[in-house]
């Protein structure tokens, strides 16, 4: 009985440690189109939906349109994969947050956060709950010192 018992306590813990693995996101089948309409749509227009006025500095349009473009490709490429884990996408968020440390100071504080509002469009296309509070920290307590 006891050995049983130490059996199926076995199986249950390598199960869950088999259902937990890496922490896989399934792609779902529309999003590589929701990508390409990402991509096609234009940024940093005025947006009563986020209450945004739209670009604070005309100049930086394109640059940031560019920047969040880029996140777009990373995003598809890791969903792509078609095993990408929520790693890969918290590292593909890294990564485009990262392209913005070069202008940081000249982004004002209502471009930052249509920026982030980008980043979550872009995590809600792959089933991303969450950016481990790299959206956050972009808004309010970005390092510099991360220039790539």
């Amino acid at each position: 009985m006891r050995k049983t018992i130490g059996k199926l306590f076995l199986i249950l813990i390598l199960y869950l440690f088999a259902s937990c693995g890496q922490g896989q996101i399934e792609t779902p089948p529309e999003a590589m189109n929701k990508f390409e309409a990402f991509k096609s749509k234009e940024k940093f227009i005025a947006d009563d939906t986020f209450f945004y006025p739209g670009i604070g500095d005309e100049k930086l349009k394109p640059i940031l349109t560019e920047k969040i473009n880029l996140a777009a490709e990373d995003f598809e490429k890791a969903a792509k994969s078609k095993n990408a884990t929520a790693q890969d996408y918290q590292n593909v968020i890294k990564k485009g947050l990262q392209r913005f440390s070069s202008i940081y100071i000249e982004i004002d504080t209502e471009d930052r956060e249509r920026i982030c509002s980008y980043f979550e469009e872009l995590m809600d296309i792959v089933g991303l709950e969450s950016s481990d509070g790299q959206l956050n920290d972009f808004m309010y307590d970005f390092d510099l010192t991360n220039d790539q």
